[in-house]
């Protein structure tokens, strides 16, 4: 719980890391793309080229399996590491790359809300699209970025800057939605109307 005045405390770095080394066959670009995906997916931080780091969780260990038999079936090979003994300048570089990759990720929920989604009510509102499709149609836009912004929290394990801000933006964007639909409701032709 936060109190107010009182920073929270910062995540714990992890003690051990997670290494995965993979080779995806050159004529599988399909396949290829579908592990990277997959990698960025669980928040994974490449410090090369097919050599990607996460931090030591049983998620991502049981996440790591799946992906590792996906990269066999692909015809790939894979070496699965525990790095415990990490020097604190290769830690802190773990650290600070993780902590750049949700920074990163914030700072485009941020922009989603300012350049898309807030422009997309004002713009209905300038046409007076008042319609319960309209309004439909962007409660799922915010749906979407709501479950991308969860998607992010989740993978972010070291409290990266950005979090608050990416929160509030996304809730300024839900009571922005909240007065567009009651708007919407408000216009909604009577019975009376209809007839």
């Amino acid at each position: 719980m936060n109190y107010p005045g009182r920073v929270p405390a910062e995540p714990a770095v992890p003690e051990s890391w997670l290494l995965l080394i993979y080779r995806v066959p050159s004529d599988s670009s399909r396949g290829r793309v579908a592990v990277w995906r997959d990698l960025k997916r669980l928040g994974g931080l490449y410090v090369q080229q097919a050599v990607c780091v996460l931090p030591d969780r049983e998620d991502l260990r049981e996440s790591l399996a799946r992906l590792r038999a996906r990269i066999d079936a692909l015809g790939g090979s894979s070496i699965f590491l525990t790095l415990r003994d990490v020097d604190e300048e290769t830690r802190r570089k773990f650290v600070d790359g993780f902590r750049a990759n949700s920074s990163k990720e914030y700072a485009e929920i941020i922009e989603e809300c300012d350049t898309k989604f807030v422009k997309e009510i004002e713009f209905e509102r300038f046409r007076e699209n008042y319609t319960f499709e309209e309004a439909e149609e962007i409660r799922q836009d915010f749906e979407k970025l709501r479950r991308w912004l969860e998607r992010i929290e989740a993978r972010d394990w070291l409290g990266a800057e950005g979090r608050d801000e990416a929160r509030r933006k996304v809730a300024e964007c839900e009571a922005l939605l909240e007065q567009f639909e009651a708007d919407v409701y408000d216009r909604k032709p009577t019975d009376d109307e209809n007839a």
